[in-house]
């Protein structure tokens, strides 16, 4: 009676072992009838890591893969098959529009003319303009910061608000003593670049110094600023041409791509049909 206990006891150990999945050569973890292999973490630790932190980072990529697969595999049996169906109905769509969505990127890519003239851009502008018009004020000016003590100030003053392009020797030599400047008057920026390049202006004060043709200096502990606002155009009207030119050119190629997404997609509907590939039955 003893002989025939251990040996039921033996068939069932070998039984249990028998039935016990294999580990698989190069496999590091198993979840049910998944696997999970040395070359699926071969790039996970960036070089140079540590050790320890080495490990770490394998050990957390282990679990949260391990929890998923648990997870999938408790929605798959617990999930009705409605559910089921419906998500798969979705999974499926899914793959269709990111394949989709990847191809004709990709066609677009490689098909559509990115270069815009500058004539193609006046044009587009003029005959669109009122749908262009500001979100904030803009401005025009230039401004210098530098300190009240320096010996030639007077002379840079008058220099700054006698503003001559041929004075560019003068002010490639005295730039390097500034705090702070813009000498370029011919660029529009938003107010919210005024209030962070200038500290003097304020919501308070800049009705009186942001205006055309003004001159302004103002004093600032030891510092003075020096400004020239060229031009202003307030919120809510047509943005200048030169402002929002990138605007401009991200438009008409956007234009263009769904011109050329329109006609590929018409034209590898006609060929399928020419191809007898596509048919509507009655």
């Amino acid at each position: 009676m003893i002989k025939n206990g251990f040996f039921l006891l033996l068939f069932l150990f070998c039984s249990c072992n028998y039935f016990k999945p294999e580990q698989k050569p190069e496999s590091i973890a198993r979840v049910g009838k998944n696997y999970l292999y040395k070359s699926d973490i071969a790039t996970l630790v960036p070089a140079g890591t540590s050790k320890e932190d080495s490990i770490l980072i394998v050990k957390n990529f282990i679990n949260r893969w391990a929890t998923q697969k648990l997870l999938i595999e408790a929605a798959e049996r617990n999930l009705s098959d409605k559910k089921k169906k419906e998500y798969s109905d979705l999974i499926k769509q899914y793959k269709v529009d990111l394949y989709t969505k990847a191809y004709i990127e990709e066609i677009v890519k490689n098909t559509v003319d990115t270069l815009v003239s500058n004539e193609e851009l006046k044009k587009y502008y003029e005959q669109n303009k009122e749908n262009f018009k500001t979100n904030g004020t803009l401005v025009r000016l230039r401004f210098i910061n530098l300190d009240r003590s320096n010996p030639r100030f007077e002379t840079i003053k008058n220099k700054f608000f006698d503003y001559n392009k041929k004075d560019k020797k003068f002010w490639d030599t005295y730039v390097l003593q500034f705090k702070n400047f813009a000498l370029n008057d011919t660029v529009w920026v938003d107010m919210s670049q005024i209030y962070a390049k200038l500290p003097v202006i304020n919501p308070d004060n800049r009705d009186e110094i942001i205006q055309p043709g003004k001159r302004a200096q103002i004093q600032s502990n030891d510092d003075v600023y020096l400004i020239k606002v060229t031009n202003v155009i307030d919120k809510n009207q047509i943005a200048p041409f030169e402002y929002i030119k990138p605007t401009l050119k991200e438009v008409i190629l956007n234009k263009r791509k769904l011109e050329l997404i329109k006609k590929f997609e018409k034209e590898i509907t006609d060929d399928a049909i020419k191809n007898k590939d596509y048919e509507i039955y009655q």
